[in-house]
């Protein structure tokens, strides 16, 4: 008998999915966690509704409302689709996403291209260390080319010429925000700017080290910390103000 999926990994970034698994094993030995992969083409538009979509369609495959998990714009997914179809999500846990949920390593990059001198592998070799620590020059390389393939393949909704802007507010589900005190991408503060929109029930948690893929580094402490907030999470049919899915 196939087991109940009791939480669901949202990811878009296929390059970087490697990243994730250290804590996917860990959560995968105490709850049946299923991992959701959103890949666009290269000439396919940047699109999240088309990912929002397509994860609904693979929730209602789940007999229950199921734990949502996501790192970064995968996070973002996770959060736009639990706004939309509340009623499908238990609990919703975000890995270095800020308040403005939008703002991923890619808005990031583009940011910095404004101001420095450097061609695009010049710049992401360059956030390398921002992004994962300082590494050797042989890692440093091999990841500037695992970031430049993800952005060819992202729906991340920025560009040189634009940075998209998501009006920060919250969800009606129980929610979990962790991050890292030492991530660029996402900082303290905009950790910090959740507290407007969090409930009761929610949660806000900071590592201490491992900059924005945190969770590659210190899988333990983040598994611990989202396994707790699991335990404890409900998510009583009275409070959920939609009865249908906008999606």
């Amino acid at each position: 008998m196939t087991p109940t999926i009791e939480a669901v990994w949202t990811t878009t970034s296929h390059h970087l999915n490697c990243f994730n698994q250290p804590l996917l094993k860990l959560l995968r030995q105490q709850v049946t966690t299923a991992q959701w992969q959103y890949q666009q083409t290269e000439d396919e538009p940047c699109s999240l509704d088309i990912a929002v979509s397509l994860l609904h369609k693979f929730i209602l495959t789940c007999e229950h409302p199921i734990h949502l998990i996501g790192h970064g714009t995968g996070g973002l997914v996770s959060l736009l689709y639990a706004r939309q179809c509340p009623q499908k999500v238990k609990s919703l846990t975000l890995l270095g996403v800020g308040a403005n949920a939008s703002w991923d390593w890619i808005a990031h990059f583009y940011y910095y291209l404004q101001f420095l001198h450097s061609n695009r592998h010049q710049l992401l070799t360059q956030l390398v260390s921002n992004l994962f620590g300082k590494q050797n020059p042989s890692i440093n390389y091999y990841l500037a080319h695992l970031l430049e393939m993800d952005m060819g393949v992202s729906p991340s909704p920025h560009s040189l010429f634009h940075r998209h802007h998501f009006q920060p507010s919250g969800v009606s589900v129980p929610m979990l925000v962790c991050g890292c005190e030492n991530d660029p991408v996402v900082s303290s503060q905009s950790l910090k700017a959740w507290e407007s929109w969090m409930k009761g029930d929610d949660r806000l948690w900071q590592c201490q080290d491992g900059h924005h893929f945190f969770h590659s580094f210190y899988p333990k402490p983040v598994a611990n910390e989202i396994l707790d907030f699991w335990e404890i999470s409900t998510h009583p049919l009275s409070t959920v103000s939609l009865s249908t899915c906008s999606v």
